[in-house]
């Protein structure tokens, strides 16, 4: 339990249900949906498209989604990979035609077509229970009438104003020809229009007709090889978890493409070293976890690309030989700069939230724009922002993560479930781009080393890497920092704090839920 005497948020508790995002407004319009009888997976697509609208920086329909959920009387968990494939144009030769080095974070070879909108209406169609327009309706609201913008969606807004350059972007992310300050009224007309067309006729209003030809034209402007063919053939897809046991809990992540396998590398490691430091807060504790990491990422930056188009051996990134190898090259007393060879095979910003209906149908769901504002590419009459998540790509033929026609980038978004004996114990998730497995380990293992509550393991300072720096929050303490130092590392102070995390916890013992939302945001944890 939190000291009441300082600053800091309670858990929330409810009997019936619960949502946590990452802005209240978007709290709010799954609450609606749930209150109206709605399930979890219509109350994720309201919540998805409000946030699409009032915390741009981070999201939008232009953008990718991943869902990870429980259906009751399902032993499995479900898992939804939505996101997007490369233009059938996008080989090595165009990019070389057209001296491309590599796919930079506004360029317009950056953009994939957006797989959001299809993974919204396909889980919507096999799982939810209300229409779309009635599910999209807030959002509209949102996007025609105004919205109030929040706290943090302003600095996300400022911090981003590099990338507002083009004319679609300075048509529609300036208010007045400035950036939106805190408590300011915004309005997103032309993204309006463009839910409605959504709301009335499903994928087909974003993948086809006018929709799809405004972002074909804007993209063809700047160079790109998209085509109609190209956003049509976007298809999301089922895909299996993997998962990993962690101090008698099961974490489930999404396979490659996506590079939930790192937390699980993590997660793997960590169990092998043994005894975790007993201060969660200290040098030793972030010097461990950040060596840790170190090799997780590499073996993801080596490995992880499109299973549809490469092989990708999860059975050995995972396997016991491997960790092994990994973890004798952890030193717990000082940074180790080198590596170590990558162990091979024989032969070879960002919203996230957690939702529980009554049923207990439970909904971990991801949605993003990759970088803030993503490339920066803004459509004009219809207000769509545009992702860059083939940045994703390299450019090496060698490399398993080669761009290719149809394939999919090494992607960022993984949301996370924890399960126990079989039964769903917490969705959740940490955005944050390359930060989020690592935002995965720091709550399971606050959670389940430290026995935190969901709440103070969302709070805890945290500590990444970025090149050869660990970039520390504000809230870790100087002692700690300077201790970290003293092991060898670089330290930094990150300006801003390290992504923004939301779970909903079942308490078995209690018959409750438990709903927690990062104070790094803007959002909160509702329920009833």
């Amino acid at each position: 339990m939190r000291n009441f005497h300082f600053p800091g948020r309670s858990p929330v508790y409810g009997r019936r249900a619960m949502c946590a995002t990452s802005h209240p407004a978007a709290s709010v319009a799954a609450l609606d949906v749930l209150r109206a009888g709605g399930n979890a997976v219509d109350a994720s697509i309201a919540a998805a498209a409000v946030l699409a609208v009032v915390e741009p920086p981070m999201t939008g329909i232009g953008g990718d989604c991943f869902v990870l959920m429980h259906k009751p009387g399902r032993k499995k968990l479900i898992a939804l990979n939505a996101s997007g494939r490369a233009p059938k144009g996008a080989t090595p030769e165009f990019f070389a035609s057209k001296g491309v080095k590599k796919f930079e974070t506004t360029s317009v070879h950056s953009v994939t077509v957006p797989g959001a909108i299809d993974g919204w209406c396909r889980i919507l169609e096999d799982y939810g229970s209300m229409p779309l327009d009635k599910l999209l309706e807030p959002a509209i609201e949102y996007a025609d009438k105004g919205f109030v913008v929040a706290p943090r969606v302003a600095a996300d807004w400022a911090h981003a104003a590099r990338k507002i350059t083009g004319p679609g972007a300075k048509q529609h992310l300036l208010r007045e020809g400035k950036v939106p300050k805190a408590g300011e009224l915004m309005r997103f007309p032309a993204l309006a229009k463009t839910l409605k067309k959504i709301a009335k006729d499903g994928r087909a209003g974003f993948y086809e007709g006018d929709v799809a030809r405004d972002m074909v034209k804007e993209l063809n402007a700047l160079g790109g090889c998209h085509t109609m063919e190209d956003f049509a053939a976007q298809r999301s897809s089922y895909v299996d978890p993997i998962s990993v046991e962690y101090k008698g809990v099961e974490l489930n992540e999404l396979p490659p493409s996506n590079h939930g396998i790192v937390a699980l590398i993590m997660l793997r490691m960590l169990a092998r070293l043994g005894k975790p430091p007993a201060n969660p807060v200290s040098a030793e504790r972030y010097h461990l976890l950040m060596e840790v990491a170190r090799q997780a990422f590499a073996m993801r930056d080596a490995f992880v690309a499109d299973p549809d188009m490469a092989d990708v051996p999860v059975a050995h990134m995972l396997s016991d030989a491997v960790i092994d190898k990994l973890a004798k090259r952890i030193d717990r007393k000082k940074h180790r700069p080198e590596l170590g060879p990558i162990p091979r095979p024989a032969g070879s910003d960002t919203v996230c939230f957690s939702i529980v209906d009554e049923k207990g149908m439970a909904v971990s769901f991801i949605n993003s724009l990759y970088g803030d504002f993503g490339t920066g590419i803004v459509t004009g009459k219809t207000g769509i922002v545009m992702h860059n998540r083939g940045e994703g790509f390299v450019l090496d033929p060698a490399h398993p993560n080669c761009v290719a026609p149809g394939k999919r980038p090494m992607h960022t978004l993984v949301p996370a479930f924890v399960t126990k004996e079989g039964k769903p114990l917490m969705p959740f998730g940490v955005m944050g781009a390359h930060f989020q497995p690592m935002g995965h380990v720091y709550i399971m293992s606050n959670m389940f080393d430290y026995g935190m509550d969901p709440q103070e393991a969302i709070d805890t300072p945290r500590v990444f890497f970025e090149g050869d720096a660990l970039h520390a929050e504000h809230g870790v303490p100087e002692d700690v920092v300077e201790g970290l130092r003293k092991m060898g590392h670089t330290v930094v102070r990150r300006a801003f704090p390290w992504g923004g995390g939301q779970g909903v916890f079942f308490d078995r013992e209690n018959g409750t839920l438990i709903g927690a939302s990062d104070p790094r945001k803007d959002g909160l944890a509702i329920g009833y």
